[in-house]
């Protein structure tokens, strides 16, 4: 599910752990980790987000050669470079606590690799939107998990969903073509539905694939959400969306 770190943190989303928090996510790795089925959906969502990071990694890259100027080059290079990171602290943690990395991305490696082939921008701008609105999508559910996670998951968690700079750059380009030529806007606003539309699906697809990670979300391990509260979720999901798209100037 986890596309890639570009998102801009909404005003909603979950701090880390209140001193308030309870059960799993008042615990550390060590103990929370003495349940296998816990333990197992953590790694599940390290191996997701691990193989998004790398992903995300590639993308820029791609990027970076529809880039119409050497500054737009170079800032997506440093983007590119801060995604690589990410993936390399999330690859270690995985090693840490006894997980073979690449054997904990594997299962993921399709269904992401099958979404970006399906949501393949044809442009700059697009690339931009799809950083921007569709992967934040992904950003913001990550989030929203990591406040029932133990503390040492959580911080790793957030701590690689921080913004690597793509947010403001992505606004300030894609308002700029806007303001050239007004018709942008609607060919980029129907490109950004469609990019919600996949994004959530894909995600939905991954978390019910994985048993450990459904169980963990929906009233299982971690304090999971109920039914009632993973409505609310993707409602403040999809309200996160549309203030992105406003930044755009685009119309949700």
């Amino acid at each position: 599910m986890r596309f890639m770190t570009s998102s801009d943190k909404p005003d909603h989303a979950p701090e880390d752990a209140s001193p308030e928090a309870t059960g799993v996510a008042a615990q550390e790795w060590a103990t929370a980790s003495a349940d296998p089925q816990y333990r197992a959906a953590v790694v599940d969502l390290l191996g997701a987000l691990a193989y998004g990071e790398l992903a995300a990694f590639e993308r820029l890259a791609e990027d970076a050669k529809l880039a119409p100027t050497l500054a737009d080059k170079a800032e997506l290079a440093k983007m590119a470079s801060a995604e690589f990171h990410h993936f390399e602290q999330l690859r270690d943690r995985l090693a840490e606590i006894g997980e073979e990395p690449t054997r904990a991305m594997e299962p993921f490696v399709a269904a992401l690799d099958g979404f970006h082939r399906q949501t393949a921008p044809s442009d700059w701008l697009e690339g931009l939107v799809k950083a921007y609105v569709g992967d934040s999508i992904a950003s913001d559910f990550y989030r929203e998990v990591a406040v029932r996670l133990d503390a040492d998951t959580r911080g790793l968690v957030l701590a690689v969903l921080d913004d690597t700079g793509h947010a403001s750059f992505a606004v300030e380009k894609v308002r700029a073509a806007i303001d050239a030529d007004p018709r942008v806007g609607g060919r980029l606003a129907l490109w950004a539905r469609r990019l919600m539309g996949e994004a959530l699906s894909q995600s939905q697809r991954v978390v019910a694939d994985r048993d450990a990670l459904s169980t963990m979300l929906v009233g299982g391990v971690a304090d999971g959400f109920d039914l009632a509260e993973v409505g609310r979720m993707f409602s403040r999901i999809t309200e996160a969306h549309t203030k992105r798209m406003a930044a755009l100037g685009l119309a949700a």
